[in-house]
């Protein structure tokens, strides 16, 4: 968020003859939502904007579940569906759900920064799951058992900022680990949708709670809008929890989801955007000497190792002000390695992606 400050001074600072800056630093789509789902929110904008059930409309519910049977071939009950003020929200309810302060909580390394920090404010202690290049970026029966007793575990597939998808197989190993160690187990798919090679879903699991999202394959960022997929033993707590925290999710944003499903050809080319957006700036980094990039199979990012260049807060603030291109350092995701890598977000056009490939040509040493 540092970075983006920056980079938004930049561009309002911009003079004549200066290239502006390359967004390489958010993890979020360019563009609009798709039409269906504009216009489904100009239709529910003709009719009161009230409160809804704390667990999200039953028609979105319903659509949710059918989404599923769609793509997975899943007999999803619409019950198990909890809609939520984004995934963001539904991270809080599920930990407050699931676990009491003191608790362990297994956080895979380099991953997402937000689930430790959320687990900490509510007194959750995290474990460091550390994962690596040899084993794909995902946590092995070994890497858990390394990781001592825990009481919980999230794992992201596809995964930010590496980009790595989970296999049928690899989600078969880790949630049978978890059931052998009295861990329960939590499964970010907001990224789904977006990757080239099949994306394996933890919702037919019953003791497994899914965390979704219309922000990422959707391109519904500033909607605000997500869903859980719970065991259902947790759909009344879940349902208390989001009545005091926050009532409802945003009415506007349930009845512009309820169009989302209507554009998935359309997503689905925008997804196919990413990959070509990926081929391109993956060739210009290796060409530059960087080979140490994770395979990017799904999401939309480039997880690199820069460390021949410097530490990466160094080199994000160096491409910002000699190439212009905001990038975001990788300490975050990392407490390891991350001073070595940078992550690269390829949401944003090709054009722009190709440009940046280009001042990251001409600047890498």
């Amino acid at each position: 968020m540092d970075v983006v400050t920056e980079a938004a001074e930049l561009d309002q600072m911009r003079s004549e003859g200066d290239p502006g800056v390359c967004h390489l630093e958010v993890g979020q789509p360019s563009g609009t939502a798709p039409e269906s789902v504009l216009e489904a929110a100009r239709e529910a904008l003709g009719s009161p904007i009230v409160y809804t059930d704390s667990l999200g409309r039953t028609d979105l519910c319903r659509k949710i579940s059918r989404s599923y049977g769609l793509r997975h071939g899943l007999d999803l009950n619409p019950e198990r569906i909890a809609v939520t003020t984004g995934a963001s929200a539904g991270c809080v309810l599920a930990f407050l759900a699931v676990f009491d302060p003191g608790d362990r909580l297994g956080v895979v390394e380099p991953g997402y920064p937000c689930y430790a920090n959320v687990a900490r404010s509510l007194g959750i202690e995290t474990v460091r799951v550390s994962v690596d290049e040899e084993h794909g970026y995902q946590p092995t029966r070994e890497t858990l058992d390394a990781a001592g007793p825990l009481d919980g575990l999230i794992v992201a597939s596809p995964s930010n900022p590496t980009g790595t998808v989970l296999s049928a197989t690899e989600l078969e190993t880790i949630h049978e680990w978890c059931q052998g160690n009295d861990c329960f187990l939590l499964v970010d798919e907001i990224y789904h949708g977006t990757s080239d090679i099949t994306e394996p879903t933890a919702a037919d699991l019953a003791d497994t709670i899914v965390i979704q999202s219309f922000s990422k394959y959707f391109c519904m960022t500033g909607w605000r809008i997500g869903w859980l997929v719970l065991p259902e033993q947790f759909r009344r707590p879940i349902q208390m929890l989001a009545q005091n925290l926050y009532l409802c999710p945003p009415s506007i944003s349930q009845s512009a989801a309820l169009g989302a499903f209507d554009a998935t050809e359309e997503l689905d080319q925008r997804a196919a955007v990413y990959r070509t957006n990926r081929n391109i700036l993956t060739t210009a980094l290796v060409n530059a000497g960087v080979h140490r990039i994770a395979p990017a199979s799904g999401a939309f990012y480039i997880w690199a190792d820069l460390g021949h260049v410097g530490n990466s807060n160094d080199t994000a603030k160096a491409l910002l002000n000699d190439v212009r291109v905001a990038c975001t350092p990788g300490g975050d995701f990392d407490s390891r390695t991350g001073d070595r890598h940078i992550r690269f977000s390829i949401a944003g056009s090709t054009g722009e992606i190709t440009e940046a490939a280009s001042r990251l040509s001409s600047w890498l040493p």
